[in-house]
């Protein structure tokens, strides 16, 4: 039985999605970005504002292909449960891993050795990872050395870090983080229930949301409301983490807050569920007319919610999780249309060479941006530094295009970069899993 079958469509839609959360999260310059290519303020949404759900409902219309299979043959659920469990750790901690990276926070007393041993672990820790995905064919046991290999320096890097880290300010929740946290609970509630009662679920969740929102008052005698500072999602960040584990951009809220990923798990059962019915026997026509009317309904009703409970991307408000998703399968019926009805294919392959390393690419493009920001030169004080970033975009943008123009040329710099050792793996047919 073939457990690994992939949508090609699928592929291409991820694809897609990675390329412009690329280009969104690395612009050259924000205050000179084209208004759709940012965040909406608070209220609202913008195009930009699709791109991470879009990907969260694309992890959910996989988790068919992946589980289906072993679910309808009777596969133990305990080991894949187990193997869920796994993936959706390595995920958070690679979250935490960003966030870290790259100077680690290292506190003041820790010798820079302690820093290049670190960064020398991890480029032997990255050479075991493509080791290993680079031999599929070889021997279990060899692997198996590899894997332990992997594992032992994981655990150098934790000594390490429990000796020398500044944890401190480390931000917890983060993009990655909520990427595991509905992998894992859109993952175990498919296995678990039934489609009527997963969706019984997800509606459960979206009006409790709402519910729990609007009308359970703020500890402290505040009312309830929706405001970035003081609504109850922020309070029970604040709670839970301190304001030196959030969003260091804002301190007193988190837009990957631990309350709001109760409606992002829903965003990923919506994937769920166009997943189960995208691997139906049933004519295309049947799918693409049902996934069509589903959008059109789904992005309706998340526009009529918005009256009384406006769209918002950075509480993610369940009529943003009816809007976002409705849209998104208006995306995937067009894309499975055009890709796997009538097989025009020449113009995605970019695309889905970007799609089959999804994660990598992600976290590359964040250590990239992360690193030629961190690497600088020049005098002994703030005015006369000058990072790698900053040059490259002073030096190859900004004297060649007006300012709005020079940041989305830098943008797709970004892009071009992380596709090309993306497609590096692609032509060795190298694809990294967690």
């Amino acid at each position: 039985m073939d457990f690994t079958k992939r949508l090609f469509s699928l592929d291409v839609f991820r694809g897609i999605i990675i390329a412009c959360m690329i280009m969104v999260n690395n612009p050259g310059d924000w205050t000179n970005s084209y208004k759709v290519l940012l965040h909406a303020d608070w209220h609202g949404c913008t195009p930009t504002d699709w791109v991470f759900p879009f990907f969260l409902f694309i992890l959910g219309v996989a988790i068919p292909f992946a589980l289906g299979a072993r679910k309808e043959s009777g596969v133990n659920l305990s080991g894949l449960n187990k193997k869920i469990f796994s993936r959706s750790s390595i995920i958070f901690g690679l979250g935490l891993f960003m966030a870290l990276f790259p100077n680690f926070r290292f506190v003041e007393t820790g010798p820079d050795a302690v820093l290049y041993l670190h960064y020398v672990l991890l480029f032997f820790l990255m050479t075991s990872i493509f080791i290993q995905a680079a031999n599929e064919a070889q021997q279990k046991e060899t692997k198996k050395i590899w894997k332990y290999i992997s594992y032992f320096t994981i655990f150098c890097m934790a000594v390490i870090g429990s000796m020398y880290y500044d944890w401190s300010h480390l931000r917890i929740p983060g993009v990655l983080q909520r990427i595991a946290l509905v992998y894992l609970f859109a993952s175990l509630i498919y296995l678990t229930f039934s489609v009527k009662q997963q969706i019984i679920l997800g509606a459960g969740i979206l009006i409790s949301y709402w519910a729990i929102l609007n009308f359970v008052p703020i500890p402290g005698g505040i009312a309830p409301n929706l405001e970035a500072e003081t609504n109850l999602g922020a309070w029970l960040d604040r709670f839970l983490f301190s304001e030196n584990h959030l969003w260091g951009q804002a301190k007193t809220w988190d837009p990957e807050g631990l309350l709001s990923t109760l409606p992002a798990i829903v965003t990923g059962l919506l994937g769920v569920w166009t997943g189960i019915w995208l691997k139906t026997e049933r004519t295309w026509q049947e799918k693409l007319g049902k996934l069509l009317l589903s959008g059109l309904i789904l992005t309706g009703l998340g526009l009529l919610w918005d009256f009384s409970f406006p769209i918002n991307k950075k509480i993610w408000t369940s009529s943003y999780v009816l809007y976002v998703g409705g849209l998104a399968q208006l995306f995937l019926t067009a894309i499975y249309y055009i890709i796997d009805v009538k097989q025009w294919k020449n113009w995605s392959k970019p695309f889905r060479i970007f799609g089959t390393n999804a994660l990598y690419a992600y976290v590359l493009s964040g250590l990239f941006g992360k690193l030629i920001s961190a690497i600088k030169w020049g005098g002994p004080n703030v005015e006369s530094t000058v990072s790698l970033r900053g040059w490259i975009y002073d030096t190859l943008f900004v004297p060649y295009y007006s300012a709005q123009n020079a940041s989305l040329a830098f943008a797709l710099f970004n892009v071009a970069v992380i596709f090309f050792f993306t497609w590096l793996l692609y032509r060795k047919q190298i694809f990294l899993k967690v």
